[in-house]
């Protein structure tokens, strides 16, 4: 009898659970579910505020024998809320001797003015004593410029990034637009 009513309580167990399944649609789909991925690089189509700003950007970068790319993998840095509101396009400069380094983030917004404020924003992020400061290195160098409505983002640490090159984006990026620079 015990044998029995163990048999017939796993029975009821595994309809429960199927039916649990078939009201949820799980069940029902015979597709496996698809998640989207973060985007990579920038979208197929950019503005032409933010074409410009890649197009200065590789300027100043093939300045001193650099070359920018699309982002292969995705990337986030940590980001103040102005930039994490912000729509964005990731590049990459090829660093021989450091193929994860080199991101150069361009965030765009809806004037001058607030771009300006998102660089303001940003520089008080990474420069305070609070989560922006803990989310790098403790010797990250930042470089935050800000071009028309568009706002330009690289950092680096100098004791974790192999290629001397890691320098020479930063330096590059220093002549184009107007900088932010962190409070130390």
């Amino acid at each position: 009898m015990r044998r029995l009513f163990r048999v017939f309580r796993a029975l009821a167990g595994a309809i429960a659970v199927a039916a649990a399944l078939a009201s949820c649609g799980i069940a029902a789909s015979t597709s496996v579910p698809s998640f989207s991925a973060e985007p990579v690089g920038p979208a197929a189509t950019v503005s032409p505020a933010v074409a410009q700003t890649r197009a200065a950007i590789a300027s100043a970068l093939a300045g001193v024998n650099l070359q920018l790319q699309d982002a292969k993998q995705p990337f986030r840095p940590a980001e103040s809320q102005r930039l994490m509101d912000a729509p964005r396009a990731v590049y990459q400069v090829v660093l021989p001797q450091d193929p994860e380094g080199g991101y150069v983030v361009v965030y765009e917004f809806r004037d001058a003015a607030e771009a300006v404020d998102a660089g303001n924003e940003f520089a008080g992020y990474v420069g305070s004593g609070g989560p922006g400061k803990v989310a790098f290195p403790i010797d990250a160098q930042h470089t935050i410029r800000q071009l028309g409505t568009t706002l330009i983002v690289y950092s680096y640490s100098p004791s974790t990034s192999p290629d001397p090159g890691s320098a020479q984006i930063a330096e590059a990026l220093k002549t184009i637009g107007i900088g932010f620079a962190p409070p130390r």
